[in-house]
């Protein structure tokens, strides 16, 4: 690594707040123009070598600029053109960011896509999407599918390594290249998790994806000695927004290319990350067994997006690394440190969001010092015009009750891609519905309890099923490792029982089901909750089913087990 600070001067940082054109589709020329350590190498990639030690290589503002149009002009030359929508699906990592700032540049609007995603999924979503084109790791499955209707097929289906080995010299890049956006251009459709079924197509526009994250630019931590570890899916809007801000700022940053801790670590203890961010799933492996002692010494924050993640995980995480002097909430690095000593330990963001909102607009930090308050996801942040729980009907229901939470904010999706109905379902009373079941505490807080679609309808009224793994996992952390709660049907007249399914803690794997089911319901008596119906032992990967970003399938979980409790 160059001993020369590849991180932007303030007042560049400050200059780019401001600056009226930046936005998704550009923002590399931006810190190109604005950072003087353009040629300093501070985007890493991490391979392991025939010694087992892990390799990194570093790419600068420069190196990005010339592997984009290196690609950029692969895509121009197999007549790609502005505003067609072309499939990425490549394995995560730089890869996928690479492709994006080509297609951006060219004014294409790139379709990248989890290549963990089942291919018959896949090809329904590409069908929808329309894609002009598709660049693949591997094309033999993708082929075969549209060898058997032709008709759907797209005017190419090519390798990544077609485009990785292309001579860019035999082709010249359109003119006016880079191309110059729109502030409502879309410069990205990024797919859902699918884990309520086929994956929708979230719409990113070209400043909407921008707006919120501009205080970063001076707030974000950028010392000299800071490191981002990002393990967000990078063919996700989560892994975007990281990689957006630490190009802005000139931030050095490894982009993992697998989130299992097997990998993770190795590297975190390569690379000395003092931030990580991730969806939850890194920071449940990370969090359970013999804690990242070495690979998180220098952590001082852990940022979350995406689903909210479990006390249970968040209090093992913040005993490791250390607080420099003057870190303050929620992410923040005063210009004036304060003169004290490091503070033990660190501090986990945990952000609530998603493609639809275009970043985390919820932000709750925890520290060791920070007492239990389960599901609480914090106030809306500064780019949030309004955020309300709301009825059925659209009417703002009052502090402590429980309803759909929405959001108005200029980060928002413009909506989904070929689907105005869809869009439209989302909106009410002039806000985004984002999905979760919510409420506002009287001191402006909001508590996510579930995602709509999860909700668990019993005879007696609605029940929540995350206050319910929150309670598994934070109370019955000696036996529970991770879990899911869904609900199934009990019988007539007598509507959905909630019933868990386990991962069972290392030291902890010949505990039975009735074992953890007896625990887990005296934790939940406790804890003011309903009981658990069944407890199912997931013994294998298979038993505890994972999308393409991660998230636990509930769907086919209350599939798997819709005739436990009625024996049909």
């Amino acid at each position: 690594m160059s001993d020369q600070s590849p991180i932007a001067p303030l007042a560049a940082r400050e200059r780019l707040m401001t600056e009226p054109d930046l936005g998704a589709g550009n923002f590399l020329d931006h810190a190109v123009a604005a950072n003087p350590h353009r040629s300093v190498p501070f985007v890493f990639t991490h391979r392991t070598d025939h010694r087992g030690e892990v390799v990194l290589r570093g790419h600068s503002l420069l190196d990005l600029v010339a592997l984009r149009d290196r690609y950029a002009a692969w895509y121009h030359a197999n007549g790609v053109r502005p505003g067609e929508p072309v499939a990425v699906v490549v394995g995560e990592g730089l890869e996928p960011l690479l492709h994006f700032l080509a297609l951006t540049s060219l004014g294409a609007v790139p379709a990248p896509v989890n290549d963990a995603m089942r291919h018959d999924v896949m090809v329904r979503y590409l069908d929808h999407v329309g894609v002009v084109g598709v660049v693949a790791d591997d094309t033999t499955r993708l082929a075969a599918a549209y060898r058997s209707d032709p008709q759907r097929r797209p005017r190419f289906l090519a390798l990544a390594a077609e485009v990785r080995a292309f001579d860019a010299a035999a082709v010249e890049l359109p003119a006016g290249h880079p191309h110059r956006h729109a502030a409502e251009d879309v410069v990205a459709l990024i797919h859902s998790s699918g884990t309520t079924g086929t994956p929708k197509s979230t719409m990113l526009a070209h400043r909407g994806f921008w707006d919120g994250k501009q205080p970063r630019m001076v707030r974000f931590p950028a010392e000299p000695y800071d490191r981002l570890m990002s393990l967000m899916p990078h063919t996700h809007a989560g892994g975007l927004s990281y990689f957006l801000t630490a190009v802005l700022l000139g931030l050095p940053t490894v982009v993992m290319s697998d989130w299992r801790r097997a990998v993770v670590e190795p590297v975190m203890e390569a690379f000395q990350p003092t931030m990580v961010a991730s969806f939850p799933r890194t920071f449940v492996e990370l969090a359970t067994g013999e804690l990242p002692v070495r690979g998180a010494a220098r952590v001082h924050s852990w940022f979350n997006t995406g689903d909210s993640a479990h006390h249970g995980h968040i209090r093992r995480l913040v005993t490791l690394g250390e607080r420099p002097a003057g870190l303050i909430r929620p992410w923040l690095l005063p210009s004036e440190r304060a003169e004290q000593p490091a503070l033990p330990g660190s501090q986990f963001i945990d952000g609530l969001g998603s493609s639809e909102m275009g970043m985390a607009l919820f932000g709750q930090v925890s520290t060791p010092e920070s007492g239990r308050d389960d599901r609480c996801v914090g106030k809306p942040l500064e780019v949030v015009r309004r955020a309300a729980v709301l009825d059925h009907d659209g009417t703002e229901l009052p502090d402590g009750t429980v309803g759909l939470l929405a959001v108005d904010t200029p980060s928002l999706t413009p909506g989904y891609w070929h689907d105005e109905r869809l869009t439209a379902s989302f909106e009410l009373a002039g806000y985004w519905l984002t999905g979760d079941v919510a409420r506002r505490d009287t001191e402006g807080r909001f508590h996510h309890l579930d995602r709509t679609v999860d909700v668990i309808d019993t005879a007696s009224g609605p029940v929540y099923s995350l206050p319910i793994e929150e309670v598994l996992l934070a109370d019955c952390a000696d036996l529970v490792r991770d879990c899911a709660v869904v609900g199934v049907p009990a019988g007539p007249g007598t509507g959905q029982h909630p019933i868990a399914v386990v991962q069972l803690q290392q030291d902890a794997t010949e505990t039975e089901a009735d074992a953890v089911r007896a625990a887990a319901n005296a934790a939940l008596a406790a804890a003011g909750l309903p009981a658990l119906a069944a407890v199912r032992i997931a013994r294998t990967a298979e038993d505890f089913p994972l999308g393409p970003t991660g998230k636990v399938l509930k769907r086919e979980l209350r599939t798997r087990y819709a005739t436990l409790l009625t024996g049909q």
